[in-house]
């Protein structure tokens, strides 16, 4: 997959180990804003690759100079047989590729590897202020559920969280 604009060439491809230093730092970046999530430090490499399921890893890359500009992932929302069906996704886009375009490319081949596996939910939970995750999901066909207030804490503050789903419409 391939996107065009006056920078760079953007592709999208599978994500690979190598790119476990990348992958970490940009997603130790979307931490530190303190909008991506209630945890602080991102893990290892092993513990990442053992959370998320293969198949469904994707990295945006720079053509120009081959750096990653971001990467998504679903995970398993239970280990349940009747749960199969239903993931969750993470977005992570680097803050130098922010407003490229990058996390709606990264959804889009979520959603393929998804609905070919014949997965049928996607879940996501975002904080209610960061309106970029937000925006880019509802546009990817993601619906807000509602929100759990007060679920966690980051930082010593109560947080909420807007649990979003999008279904497949062709996966039955």
């Amino acid at each position: 997959m391939r996107i065009d604009d006056a920078t760079a060439t953007v592709r999208v491809r599978a994500m690979r180990p190598a790119d476990a230093a990348e992958v970490l730092g940009i997603y130790q970046a979307g931490l530190d804003t303190g909008l991506a999530s209630f945890e602080t430090t991102a893990p290892d490499w092993a513990t990442f690759d053992a959370g998320r399921l293969a198949g469904h890893r994707w990295v945006a890359v720079d053509d120009a100079d081959g750096s990653l500009l971001g990467w998504a992932a679903v995970s398993a929302v239970s280990s349940r047989p009747v749960y199969a069906g239903v993931v969750e996704n993470s977005v992570y886009v680097s803050p130098a590729a922010q407003g490229r375009g990058v996390g709606t490319r990264l959804i889009d081949a979520v959603i393929s590897s998804t609905e070919s596996a014949g997965i049928w939910t996607i879940q996501a939970g975002i904080f209610p202020e960061n309106g970029a995750s937000l925006a880019v999901h509802a546009r990817a066909g993601f619906r807000t559920v509602g929100t759990r207030q007060r679920i966690g804490r980051r930082d010593g503050r109560w947080r909420d969280v807007v649990l979003l789903e999008r279904r497949s419409p062709v996966v039955d």
